[in-house]
Parts: C-alpha cells; sequence; structure tokens
C-alpha cells in the first residue's frame, strides 16, 4: 500500500486540524497516512525521520510564526541532515501547507521554505493544485475552497479562537484535497518505479 507521512508541528492546535484533514484525504484515496507530530525543537527526531524515509510521499505543515515556518519545525529541517548526506529522500514526492492568524502573514514565504527544503533532499514537490477562488473578497466566506489563493501548497488562516470553529469548513476541505492530490500522486509514482532513481550530481 502507498504510504504519505504527514509531519507537522502545531503551535495551538490549529495546524493540527489541517494535518489531521490531509491524512483523511490521504485515506480517502486508499492509501496509508502516518500522521507524526513534531512537539518540540529539542525531541529526538529519529523516528520521525524513519517515518518518512519508509513512506513514499511526505506532506510537510507548520504554522507561520513571523512570517515563516516555527522553530520546532526548522529543528526538525537541520535533523535531517543526517538523511540528506545519504540521499534518502531523494525523488519522494512531497507537498506542504502552513497557518497563521492573519489573512497574509506572509504564508507564501512559510511555503517557499517547505519547497526549497524538498528541494534541498531532491523531492519532487506537489503543488495545491486547487484553483483560487473566481470571487469578489468579499464573497469568500469560510467555506471557499483555497480562500487564500495560495498555489504553492496550503495556506491557511484561523482566528484566535477554539479548534472547533477555526480554521474554517473551505480550509479544512482545502486540507483534505491537498492529502486526495498527493496520496493519488504517490500512487501513480509508485507504480512506475520500475526506472532506475535519478542519480545525484557529485
Amino acid at each position: 500500500m502507498t504510504t504519505v507521512a504527514v509531519v507537522y508541528h502545531s503551535g495551538y492546535g490549529h495546524t493540527e486540524v489541517l494535518a489531521e484533514q490531509v491524512a483523511e484525504g490521504v485515506r480517502a484515496s486508499g492509501a496509508e497516512a502516518r500522521l507524526l507530530k513534531i512537539e518540540n525543537a529539542a525531541q529526538d527526531f529519529g523516528p520521525l525521520l524513519d517515518q518518512v524515509s519508509s513512506s513514499d510521499a511526505v506532506v510537510f505543515g507548520a504554522p507561520t510564526y513571523m512570517g515563516d515556518v516555527s522553530a520546532a519545525f526548522r529543528a526538525f529541517t537541520e535533523a535531517s541532515s543526517r538523511v540528506f548526506a545519504t540521499g534518502g529522500w531523494g525523488d519522494k514526492l512531497a507537498a506542504g501547507f502552513t497557518n497563521s492568524h492573519s489573512f497574509s502573514g506572509d504564508k507564501t514565504h512559510a511555503l517557499t521554505s517547505l519547497a526549497i527544503f524538498a528541494a534541498q533532499h531532491g523531492m519532487n514537490w506537489v503543488n495545491l493544485g486547487v484553483p483560487a477562488p473566481s470571487v469578489t473578497a468579499a464573497e469568500r466566506g469560510p467555506e471557499t475552497l483555497n480562500r487564500v489563493g495560495a498555489f504553492l501548497g496550503l495556506a491557511a488562516q484561523s482566528d484566535n479562537a477554539s479548534t472547533e470553529i477555526t480554521p474554517p469548513t473551505g480550509d479544512r476541505r482545502t486540507a483534505w484535497l491537498l492529502g486526495e492530490r498527493v496520496a493519488k500522486a504517490a500512487q501513480r509514482w509508485s507504480a512506475g518505479q520500475s526506472a532506475e532513481p535519478l542519480a545525484q550530481a557529485a
């Protein structure tokens, strides 16, 4: 069975809601979802790195704090240098999502950080694939898909309220669609793996 790891950090629970929705989208596509939560910057990241290494694809998720991913997620990326040294994640599929209180919050910068992190490992980035809403700003209600209008990955917005009501329905559904998209891409990718993986340049 195709496996998709969902590696995420969540400071207040809102990003975790999105991670769970990504996992649900993965499962709905007939793939196995591995929810891997980053607890803090000082933890042993070995088990998480191993789970990613044995997965067919990975979706990275982090809140946007001060215009970039959280410190705990950054610690995970630095710990992955041991995998980088062996090229262990080369040619895996990767995607990403982020969340912040502000409608913008420079979330694109955080998504770019995730994409560059994947590129450093030689991974292949899967974009969101959900069109931006063709409605006015006033019409972008809580049920609107991709209501922020991001393309690189999922950019969600949460108010400072209970995770039962925020992030809203549209962001949750968009996260589900991202999980579905990555799982289906991984299934196609795995089916064609008879070819030798691309060699890294010396």
